[in-house]
């Protein structure tokens, strides 16, 4: 279902020391995956005999009942498509290894050792394991069947899911071998753990286990020995975690005396084509990995998944100060950089009242108390038309005094008519023209006083505006200095939030967060905003949504729809895909204005800017995309 596979930590009962209890909790875990359509599932380590089993692994009953309980697990599990990843003791060649073996349907696939094995204070493997660090390109027969055995294994379904297996330990390294499996092609990783309790242990596991995702550009399922293995020296908890990209998407509580099963769905074709975009990730050199085909997996019915609608926008409120403050920084530095280059005091900015704006005045203002500019140097302009109304005219205003920033009032009117008479266009013809003269009017008028008083001009528009081009080609267009332009509408609402802190401007900002979003270029009626901005693009919520999907790793138009449709409830399917063929549309045809958009500060990893992030020819064909669609 468009890349989705469903993968399942588990920390099973565990009875030390006896394999066929174990076995029967490892049945019941992987029957209920089954049936909840997972195509693989990890256990902790040592699974069968339980990692405390210590000097026990060294005698010869244990071993016959593991070796002989995996055969019975495996006879059971031959009608389950589900692939299995479980711990065993193996006996090779006179030594024993601290193995993982992966089945499917009764069928053992493979057999990876472990290879760095810790021996310090409470552990001490070395007293019965040896490192697997030097096998590859081996096979062994193990219970009747011939069997791949080393650290080269990787697993795949021929499309596009590939999986490692490391073991515990081994995600501890320096160089954790996960690392060279991604880099070979493995986009889920595997780990079997025996990772004991202690105080702040489990925080900095979640860590490890989410950083080695992001590291990897894939997914990471750990799971760790529960409260069954042995007390005598220390605690196990059980701790079950499934990482995506740098972010933990699951994970269990520990201290379960029962079973525990967690399961996510992850989007495969999502971290493939996200590695494609990183340039340091083919980079990486590939060597020699063993290459073993798994058979059909189940596939997803439903998802089971929380996508975010404002893909954007901080999903954790507690991040919310950092988050802002961070972005503020970034625009606010970008400003101070480019005016201490240019030698330049002054900023020249247009204030409509609207959001665009007030941000931009806002990380400009931020700028100049860093550095102990005298904010009367930001010169903003407010320039009434046609559409403006008093409610966005006096925002404007109230914002602009309370920040002691000088405000000027240019009136665009008789501008406007004296352009309309020159090339002979009729007032009454409420067209793109009548439209397009005022922002231009606008845009000179900045420009002009720029030059005037020696500044540097802000532009405000979004990348929501950019990505569809809702702007006047060199009108608002243009600027010399695109502050906003690496921050999206949706995030835009929330760092305007933030500024609600200064008690001072909090009530100006509720209003300009609850006004409609115009370009009040159209005459009012009754000094209301007749022209809403979404009501003729589409709700920007939406857009930046099909925004992300569409840049972050090329999501096609019918995986970009079937995600709006489970992250939106407030749209209907056919609403959504209006909205997503106008998205498309506009951002095929206007690409010519982001070939020459002026130089702004990247914020988030999606930019549109051409130097850097997107390079499209502005005469691309939009056909096969809209098929999609139909």
């Amino acid at each position: 279902m468009y890349g989705f596979h469903r993968v399942a930590s588990a920390v099973n009962i565990t009875t030390v020391a006896n394999p066929t209890k174990n076995s029967d909790e490892i049945f019941k875990l992987l029957k209920e995956s089954y049936l909840k359509d997972v195509s693989i599932i990890v256990f902790p380590e040592l699974t069968l005999t339980g990692y405390t089993a210590s000097d026990l692994f060294l005698n010869q009953l244990l071993l016959k009942s593991q070796n002989s309980t995996l055969e019975i697990l495996l006879e059971k599990s031959k009608h389950i498509s589900t692939v299995a990843i479980i711990g065993i003791v193996l006996l090779h060649q006179n030594r024993l290894y601290n193995c993982a073996v992966v089945f499917q349907s009764g069928v053992m696939l493979g057999i990876i050792p472990k290879i760095f094995l810790p021996n310090k204070k409470e552990f001490y493997e070395k007293r019965h394991f040896v490192s697997g660090k030097k096998i590859k390109e081996q096979s062994i027969i193990f219970l009747g069947q011939e069997v791949p055995f080393g650290i080269d294994l990787l697993f795949s379904n021929n499309s596009e899911l590939t999986f490692g297996v490391e073991i515990c330990e081994d995600l501890w390294a320096v160089t954790p071998p996960s690392n060279q499996m991604a880099i070979n092609g493995a986009n889920l990783l595997f780990n079997l753990s025996a990772s004991n309790e202690l105080i702040g242990k489990a925080e900095y596991r979640e860590e490890l286990v989410r950083t080695q995702s992001a590291r990897c550009m894939g997914a990471y399922i750990y799971s760790s020995a529960g409260v069954g293995e042995s007390t005598t020296d220390t605690l196990f908890g059980g701790h079950a975690i499934i990482s995506e990209y740098g972010s933990t998407i699951a994970q269990n509580s520990r201290f379960s005396l029962k079973n525990s099963l967690v399961t996510a769905d992850i989007d495969l074709e999502r971290l493939n084509f996200l590695r494609l975009n990183e340039s340091s990730f083919s980079d990486g050199e590939v060597s020699n990995f063993r290459a073993i085909s798994i058979a059909p997996i189940p596939q997803i019915k439903e998802l089971n998944r929380f996508i975010p609608s404002t893909p954007f926008v901080p999903s954790i409120y507690q991040e919310k100060n950092s988050r802002c403050e961070e972005i503020i920084n970034i625009q606010a530095h970008g400003l101070i950089k480019r005016m201490s280059h240019a030698k330049i005091k002054k900023v020249i900015i247009g204030i409509s009242g609207g959001l665009d704006s007030t941000l931009a005045l806002l990380s400009t203002h931020k700028a100049f108390k860093i550095m102990n500019w005298n904010s009367t140097d930001i010169i903003a302009i407010t320039m009434p038309g046609f559409g403006t109304t008093s409610r966005t005219k006096n925002n404007a205003v109230e914002l602009c005094n309370s920040l002691e920033v000088t405000l000027r009032t240019i009136d665009i009117k008789k501008i406007s008519l004296d352009e309309f008479e020159a090339i002979g266009h009729n007032p009454d013809n409420l067209s793109v023209t009548y439209e397009n003269v005022q922002a231009r009017a606008r845009t000179s008028i900045l420009m002009n006083t720029a030059n005037q008083e020696g500044g540097l001009v802000i532009g405000t528009g979004d990348l929501s505006e950019i990505a569809l081009g809702w702007s006047t080609y060199n009108g608002d267009h243009m600027s010399m200095y695109s502050l906003n332009s690496g921050i999206p509408k949706t995030l835009i609402k929330y760092v305007i939030e933030y500024y609600k802190r200064n008690e001072e401007i909090a009530h100006i900002i509720d209003d300009i967060l609850d006004t409609p979003i115009s370009p009040e270029l159209l005459p009012h009626n009754d000094d209301e905003i007749v022209q809403e901005t979404e009501s003729i693009v589409g709700p920007y919520e939406l857009h930046d949504f099909f925004l992300y999907h569409f840049i972050k790793y090329g999501a096609t138009p019918q995986k970009i729809l079937f995600l709006a449709n489970h992250a939106f409830d407030n749209y209907d399917k056919e609403t959504i895909k209006k909205w997503l063929k106008k998205f498309l549309w506009r951002f095929f045809t206007q690409q010519f204005k982001r070939s020459c958009m002026p130089d702004g500060p990247k914020i988030g990893t999606v930019s549109l800017s051409p130097r850097a992030d997107w390079k499209m020819p502005s005469d691309a064909n939009i056909d096969i995309w809209l098929e999609g669609l139909e």
